[in-house]
């Protein structure tokens, strides 16, 4: 089907603020109007996300809708301001947008949304309003729980993602419009959203516990305001896998769940592969909900999910061995409880052996070097290495060498009797599958600040010396522990550099006789047949590969001074993509970040963080460059939190800004 593209075009909103879109439209759509498939973001589509919207948008429009790719208020050449994540007015606009891509000529008046991460969390948030034209929706790489399962937080720990994540926003909303979409007025515009930029990750810092602030746009705060139809997808490498069960188990609408090996990648281009045909499922997802045939889409099993085979712990992984499962229902009566007893012999066994014993453990602060990235994007080095390396500095137990395969799919839960000797503590915890050649491969794993025992919106200190039963749910996982194998179980203190440290080097004890790990097994003996098409792409969009840039990743141990540093730097691409020229628009981007975390292995006060960025973009005549640097420290009482930022015009200093906030530690 012949496709047309319109660059640029405005959606003026009720206030008279204009949103920037992109549109891609069958050449048919005015005389025979077609459903459309919104996505809703704020990192430029002009040039930010150019080279993913072609293929996936174009493919919409050859298969008979219309694609839409809106950039939110405050982003790209759209008007006003970027104030946060996931505002009401973010979500009041797409209500608008979704009004006014129904009133259309071309536009038969059904309205599918979609998207990954940021429009994946709004697409849901969007549907708990209930907009009328909405019918159904794709929710990729997203959560529920904003709290809970975000990039800020985790099991109430402080995400060290949450820096980074905060420091590369500063430098998004920074981007200036493009001259040939705003004309005269665009270096203004760029002024004034330099200055009121906010800064972010001191944003998000100053809500330590789950407040209205996370609750709102949290959908699990009720799940019933969502009233059309769900696909949900989620990756095993990825850091929002989460959200898939949890969705499949509350929704009452239609609801579907797909969980593959991949990272935070859409599935058709997924990495780690194998890479499915995503963009063909969707149009049987649009075509059942937004056109009224039967694809057979709603035969298929509510969650399809890949069953990983054992891979050697390497940091870089292209290709995940395994295959595809299928459950009718979830939760699934194929899946069965399988307790494990932690046991006085550090072994994992199905028998208890009380009375046990205490078993103690106060893990360096730096336990936690071979666990990879928060959050894999398809980069090399990213995935947790051999667990050897952190398993030195843990409380280990293992099962005897398996006589027979287990398959686990979902959460494991691990029980515990624990005691704290600090009033603020961590609790990290780690499954493994060991080989025999005894490489150990990290399959899943959880922290918790023990604070939050009982929950994040009211956290409480430790008792030191109180033993507490504390329950904790690792992420959802899919895995063949194959025979010849064992299960590992490491228990520590500490999870650096992915999380903050606690305020204090504490000493965990545990009592083997009352804990024990739950493992989700998975029957075999009924196996639906589940496959995907190969990958399938539109027309990609003309580029020219400047650099192919580089990616580094350290980690250094220091014995002079004690220090051990973790440093992660991707010199032209953020995600290893180099820096490229966008042919048809002729704007060439380059993103460099460095990261550097440091830490004593005696003293959680030490802990150190400094992020350096520069995003330069650009055609001759037009060359800009934002700098920044953010910095992070705490002491026992305070977070501060402290960064510059820079922006230049063909080498001319334009704008500055800089921020130094101190926030109080609340149990954290």
């Amino acid at each position: 089907m012949s496709v047309h593209v319109e660059e640029h075009l405005w959606i003026t909103l009720s206030d008279g603020c204009r949103l920037g879109a992109r549109l891609w439209l069958p050449q048919t759509a005015l005389r025979e109007p077609v459903p459309a498939v919104l996505e809703y973001i704020p990192y430029r589509k002009r040039d930010g996300t150019r080279a993913r919207d072609e293929p996936m948008h174009g493919y919409f429009a050859q298969h008979g809708y219309a694609a839409v790719r809106v950039d939110m208020r405050g982003s790209g050449e759209s008007d006003g301001r970027l104030a946060d994540e996931y505002l009401q007015q973010e979500q009041d606009d797409a209500l608008e947008v979704i009004a006014w891509i129904a009133s259309q000529p071309w536009c038969s008046g059904a309205v599918g949304m979609q998207g990954k991460s940021w429009g994946g969390f709004n697409a849901l948030q969007v549907a708990a309003r209930r907009p009328p034209a909405l019918k159904a929706i794709i929710t990729t790489f997203s959560t529920d729980n904003r709290y809970t399962d975000d990039i800020h937080y985790m099991g109430g720990c402080l995400l060290n993602d949450n820096l980074w994540w905060g420091s590369i926003m500063l430098a998004y909303q920074s981007r200036p419009p493009d001259p040939r979409i705003l004309g005269p007025g665009w270096r203004q515009k760029w002024l004034e959203r330099i200055e009121d930029l906010p800064f972010f990750p001191a944003l998000w810092l100053a809500h330590q516990r789950y407040d209205a602030y996370w609750k709102h746009g949290s959908v699990c705060e009720d799940y019933a305001a969502i009233d059309c139809p769900v696909l949900a997808i989620g990756g095993w490498s990825d850091a929002y896998t989460n959200a898939v069960p949890r969705l499949l188990q509350e929704l009452t609408v239609p609801r579907l769940g797909i969980i593959g090996p991949w990272g935070h990648v859409y599935p058709h281009d997924g990495a780690p592969g194998p890479a499915v045909g995503y963009l063909q499922e969707a149009v049987r997802w649009w075509d059942y909900w937004l056109k009224g045939v039967d694809t057979g889409i709603m035969d298929e099993p509510m969650l399809r999910a890949y069953l990983e085979d054992p891979v050697a712990p390497q940091g870089t992984r292209t290709f995940i061995p395994g295959r595809w499962v299928g459950e009718p229902t979830w939760p699934s009566p194929n899946i069965r409880p399988r307790r494990l007893h932690l046991r006085a012999d550090r072994s994992l066994g199905e028998l208890s052996d009380a009375p046990g014993a205490v078993l103690a453990v106060r893990s360096p602060q730096s336990h936690g070097k071979a666990a990879g990235e928060w959050m894999a994007t398809g980069c090399p080095g990213e995935q947790p290495t051999d667990q050897r390396l952190d398993d030195g500095g843990a409380l280990v137990f293992d099962t005897a060498v398996l006589e027979e395969e287990i398959c686990v799919l979902g959460s494991p839960l691990l029980s515990l009797q624990l005691a704290a000797d600090a009033p603020v503590a961590q609790l990290s915890v780690r499954l493994s599958d060991v080989a025999p050649d005894d490489s150990v491969t990290r399959i899943s794993y959880q922290v918790l600040n023990l604070t939050h025992r009982d929950g994040h919106e009211y956290p409480t200190a430790l008792e030191p010396g109180r033993y507490y039963d504390v329950i904790v749910a690792l992420n959802a996982c899919g895995h063949r522990f194959p025979r010849g194998h064992r299960l590992r179980l490491a228990i520590a203190s500490a999870y650096w550099p992915i999380v903050w440290p606690a305020p204090y080097a504490a000493t965990l004890s545990i009592r083997s006789a009352g804990s024990s790990l739950e493992l989700p097994v998975r029957r075999a003996d009924q196996e639906p047949e589940v496959s995907f098409a190969q990958p399938a792409h539109g027309p990609h969009a003309p580029l020219t590969l400047i650099d192919p840039g580089i990616v580094r990743r350290l980690s250094i141990q220091n014995p002079v001074t004690g220090e051990a540093t973790y440093i992660t730097e991707g010199i032209g691409g953020l995600f290893g993509e180099g820096i490229v020229r966008f042919d048809e628009v002729d704007v060439q981007i380059a993103h460099s970040l460095k990261r550097e975390l440091t830490i004593k292995d005696d003293d959680p006060l030490s802990a150190r963080y400094d992020l350096t960025q520069t995003y330069e973009m650009g055609r001759e005549g037009w060359r800009t460059v934002i700098d920044s640097r953010t910095r992070m420290r705490s002491d026992g009482d305070r977070f501060y939190v402290s960064g510059t930022l820079t922006a230049r015009l063909n080498g001319e200093l334009l704008a500055e800004r800089s921020w130094d906030v101190a926030i109080a530690r609340d149990l954290m």
